[in-house]
């Protein structure tokens, strides 16, 4: 298993060094291994995490939900159903969001074609 210090966990990641302190500090991070000299380490299953954590945190799952899936997911197989239950209501509220961001799209398009239709030449 390949071990990563956290400046190559931001670079795989995206995420900054203060966000990677900030959700082992409030949890969404656990069991962190650390060096003899305290420095922290990270493992291939800790990248798998942080991925769910992006795509959960860039789809608009507050951090309070995300603890909970966190919480759920640490408990083991006996959870599962919880976390379906709450990754089906996240999708739910991921595909509203969807729908009015394209709603909102066609409103901007069809802002561009009433401009590009003053810009024709008529005759």
């Amino acid at each position: 298993m390949d071990r990563y210090s956290p400046g190559q966990v931001a670079e795989k990641t995206g995420f900054s060094l203060d966000t990677l302190r900030y959700y082992e500090r409030i949890g969404l991070l656990d069991d962190i291994a650390r060096t003899a000299g305290g420095k922290r380490i990270f493992t291939d299953d800790d990248l798998s995490w942080l991925g769910i954590l992006r795509c959960l945190r860039d789809t608009g799952m507050p951090i309070n939900r995300m603890l909970r899936y966190a919480e759920l997911a640490r408990a083991g197989d006996a959870t599962l159903r919880e976390r379906i239950d709450l990754l089906e209501e996240h999708d739910r509220q991921v595909e509203a969001q969807i729908a009015h961001l394209r709603a909102q799209q066609q409103h901007i398009r069809g802002k561009v074609a009433y401009y590009q239709s003053l810009l024709e030449p008529t005759g």
